[in-house]
């Protein structure tokens, strides 16, 4: 054998050679310090393609359960669906889980087939989520910030019971579409649901008759915890802020329960302030929302994204509640919704944004601006 050299050779060509005709290291090599054998190497390689492998007796037994495991995986993925069903599209997707003392989202396959829409994880070959499609009621997409910085969209699916499924796929747009499709098919009817009323499955278990999430976010929480022989201190506590058209509230995380609950006309103001949020960190910017209450006024912090957008909003809510009288309230032509005469008398309407005309000779007040993470 001689060595050749080719000058026009490049990386794709020696990875190709490689895989190809595969190489083998043989090599022994002695670390010595001061002259002093210190570890001694042993090395045999050998680095092929898989068909090269094979061909020269290689990995045999490996490729075999490798290759019998794969056929029967594939064959318990398609368990999830009975037999008779007919599958219109499968791609990868995720189900956000929230039932439990900690919210994540679930990653498996998306099946939708003629009768159901469902994620099934082939490893632990468990049903994450199903659901019939005459018990979908509305669709629409949200975008929403992950965790990595990037904006995604997600599918969210209002069903029959009031709650709202949020899905994420591959391609979540073709999957609304799809899944459009075959309700037409079906002949059954939704509606895109408002991105307003958005909510997700644990609000409708506190929300009274008639009430209405507004505005919501993901906020940590001030609060004071009491340790056994150990002073009273402020910890931060992961959970989800609601305003609905009553009232502030603050669903604790860990407890499943509601952890802070005011009505609307208790909130005073809404200031942004800088706050440490713990003993080692640096000072952050929180919301600070300043009520009243039986023991006098009082302040509650909140720390998360949008901060000044939930400003705007608490305090634009607060000047509505003081420029009303009591019980002047109107039913919107529109809606057929009660609001305050002051919402309707020019304003937008918080149920469906309608506006009243106005007559010419009253001059309109400047609006507040809000941005768009916080809707009516």
């Amino acid at each position: 054998m001689e060595p050749t050299r080719n000058s026009h050779a490049t990386l794709v060509d020696l990875l190709d050679r490689v895989l190809d005709k595969g190489l083998v290291i043989h090599a022994d090599l002695i670390i010595s310090l001061a002259g002093v054998p210190l570890i001694g190497v042993n090395l045999r390689t050998a680095l092929a393609g898989m068909e090269t492998m094979i061909k020269y007796g290689m990995m045999q037994d490996w490729d075999e359960r490798t290759r019998a495991w794969e056929s029967e995986h594939r064959k318990i993925k398609k368990a999830s669906v009975t037999s008779g069903e007919r599958v219109f599209l499968e791609m990868l997707g995720a189900y956000y889980y929230s039932g439990g003392i900690y919210t994540t989202w679930r990653m498996g396959r998306i099946y939708l087939t003629d009768k159901r829409l469902i994620l099934y994880h082939p490893t632990f070959e468990e049903v994450l989520f199903e659901m019939q499609l005459e018990n979908i009621k509305g669709l629409t997409l949200e975008r929403e910030e992950h965790a990595n910085g990037m904006k995604r969209e997600n599918l969210c699916i209002l069903l029959e019971a009031g709650t709202i499924a949020r899905l994420h796929a591959l391609d979540t747009l073709r999957l609304k579409e799809a899944l459009e499709q075959r309700l037409l098919s079906l002949g059954l009817s939704w509606q895109e649901i408002p991105k307003l009323s958005l909510i997700d499955e644990r609000a409708p278990s506190f929300l009274g008759n008639g009430e209405e999430v507004v505005c919501q976010g993901r906020m940590w929480h001030s609060m004071t915890c009491q340790a056994p022989a150990a002073p009273a201190n402020q910890t931060w506590k992961a959970g989800q802020l609601y305003l609905t058209n009553r009232r502030l509230c603050w669903w604790y995380d860990f407890e499943g329960k509601i952890g802070f609950d005011i009505s609307l006309e208790q909130i005073a103001a809404s200031t942004l302030e800088e706050k440490a949020q713990g003993d080692t960190l640096s000072k952050k910017e929180s919301l600070d929302v300043i009520y009243d209450s039986e023991r006098g006024r009082r302040v509650a912090s909140f720390s998360g994204d949008n901060l000044e957008s939930w400003k705007i909003t608490l305090n634009r809510t607060t000047l509505r509640i003081e420029r009303a009288p009591t019980g002047d309230v109107e039913t919107c032509p529109i809606c057929e919704k009660e609001s305050l005469i002051t919402e309707l008398s020019g304003e937008l309407c918080r149920h469906c944004g309608w506006i009243a005309p106005k007559p010419k000779s009253q001059q309109r007040l400047p609006a507040l601006q809000e941005t768009p993470s916080c809707e009516r």
